[in-house]
């Protein structure tokens, strides 16, 4: 396992193979970042770069857990590993951090990839069902959190015709330390609304979204992509909230496309 300690002491696990123009991939809650194996194809165009965030995967966890402060470490992560500016990739939580590495240290950033993920702050019955959210992961652990999360986080096509992939999201999330997605379900219901940066936002971006996700469905990422003056919004055939998992094929064309804009 590769793995990187910052000058901060925060620890981050990683995967990184490929060549080229770095592409960094942060993932969604609840997992690590093996949910960004069916993107390792992609390291015939770029070096792919995988990071477990602290307390998630083989990365040790820290406190507080911000979302800020991800940021803060991902952009410490990006300098120590010297493949910065780089093509930052987020999903879900994953694309909160990004936002937030957007806004805080805009010069790590070559391009940006905002995947199923939203700008706006949790409204209040959202932060109600987080600290709900926190009790349950907390007396039960991670399975039994996900069990609740997953008629949301997968489309119907997936969960019936897909079984093995519903069994793989399920192990990957059975492994989370329920304490690091405690104090993860607290930043995300606490993180600041991210809306008022994105005008600020000048490196190409691409959104992208599964047509069926119904956590953060397309029009909250048409939202977000509207104020970002380089923008490109792509929409996931036959995907819901984890489109990269759902639909891979259709996930990696669509950053190849971009990739190709960029003429990398």
């Amino acid at each position: 396992m590769p793995a990187l300690t910052l000058p901060s002491g925060v620890t981050l696990a990683y995967d990184d193979g490929g060549s080229g123009c770095p592409l960094v991939f942060l993932h969604a809650f609840p997992f690590d970042r093996t949910l960004w194996q069916p993107q390792h194809v992609l390291r015939d165009v770029g070096r792919v770069v995988t990071i477990d965030l602290p307390g998630f995967g083989e990365s040790p966890p820290v406190a507080p857990f911000t979302i800020d402060g991800v940021a803060d470490t991902v952009a410490a992560f990006l300098t120590e590993l010297k493949i910065s500016p780089a093509i930052v990739a987020g999903l879900s939580m994953g694309g909160y951090v990004a936002l937030a590495l957007a806004r805080r240290h805009p010069d790590q950033l070559r391009a940006l990839i905002l995947a199923d993920t939203r700008a706006a702050a949790d409204d209040p019955p959202t932060k109600e069902n987080r600290t709900k959210s926190i009790a349950l992961v907390t007396e039960k652990g991670t399975a039994a959190l996900f069990e609740g999360l997953l008629p949301k986080i997968l489309s119907d096509q997936t969960r019936t015709e897909k079984p093995q992939c519903v069994e793989q999201l399920k192990a990957i999330a059975a492994q989370q330390r329920p304490a690091a997605v405690a104090a993860a379900l607290a930043a995300l219901r606490d993180r600041p609304d991210a809306t008022p940066a994105l005008a600020a936002i000048a490196v190409p971006t691409l959104v992208v979204v599964g047509e069926h996700d119904a956590i953060t469905p397309p029009l909250t990422a048409a939202h977000l992509a509207a104020p970002i003056r380089n923008s490109r919004l792509v929409h996931i055939p036959r995907a819901g909230h984890l489109s990269n998992w759902e639909n891979p094929d259709a996930f990696n064309a669509a950053i190849r496309s971009f990739l190709k804009e960029l003429k990398l």
